[in-house]
This record gives structure tokens, sequence and C-alpha cells, in this order.
């Protein structure tokens, strides 16, 4: 029995979050490619901080909310220098 919706607005969201996640991980392990690495793992916890939200699920608005911080301290640190 699945749980999670199929085909409304946070299970686009889910995944392309999740796809761009996977694409910066790559990018990362290329490396020297900052800040675009850390710019789209903003973007991807930042959808799956919206799919927490739009579920009511706390475990996943902790996480990206904490990983969003990471990510933005992160670029902004790039951007200072």
């Amino acid at each position: 029995m699945k749980i999670t919706p199929q085909h409304d607005l946070s299970w686009y969201i889910k995944w392309t979050a999740s796809v761009l996640l996977l694409i910066a991980m790559s990018l990362t392990s290329v490396g020297n490619l900052e800040p675009w690495n850390l710019l789209l793992h903003l973007i991807g916890v930042l959808g799956w901080l919206y799919v927490g939200i739009l579920w009511h699920d706390r475990a996943l608005i902790f996480i990206n909310s904490i990983a969003s911080f990471i990510f933005l301290s992160g670029i902004l640190r790039w951007y200072v220098g």
C-alpha cells in the first residue's frame, strides 16, 4: 500500500528536487564547480523542505531547514570570499 501521493504537486516537486540533488552531488564530486553545486543543492533541499511542509512531515522539515541554512551559508561564504 502506497502512502505518498502520486502525480500531485508534491510528487513533481520531490522528483525534480531529487534529480537536482543528484546533479549537485555529481558536480561536487567533479570539483571546482562552486557555487553551482551549492546552488543546485540549495534548490533541491528547498524543494524537499516544501514537500515536507505540504506533507506535514516534521523530519523532512527539520533536516531540509538545516541543510538550507548550511548551503546558504556556503554560498554566502563563496560570494563574500
